[in-house]
């Protein structure tokens, strides 16, 4: 019975080593392919954000302000990026 046991503990340290070394190489392998489908891919294109609602011809300042008022909450939102607040903001406030 001994020499059952041993043989019984000898295969499970051996299929546990195998599978360690299986998951590593499986592991690395991943790695290296996710790195090279990094390095094909194209680099991200910037997204393009639509610009505000253009203002009535007579635009005042009311109009102005909602307008500021709903770039503000865009940038709160994260869809728009601080320097894109800030060009948003000056072409409205330069028309």
């Amino acid at each position: 019975m001994p020499g059952l046991l041993r043989g019984v503990a000898r295969t499970a340290v051996v299929a546990g080593t195998a599978t360690a070394v299986s998951n590593r190489v499986s592991r690395r392998q991943q790695g290296r392919w996710a790195a090279q489908q990094e390095a094909q891919a194209p680099p991200p294109q910037p997204a393009a954000y639509a610009e505000p609602a253009a203002a009535p011809a007579a635009s005042d300042m009311t109009s102005k302000i909602e307008q500021l008022k709903q770039l503000g909450e865009l940038k709160d939102q994260g869809v728009l990026t601080q320097a894109e607040f800030e060009e948003q903001k000056r072409r409205l406030l330069a028309t």
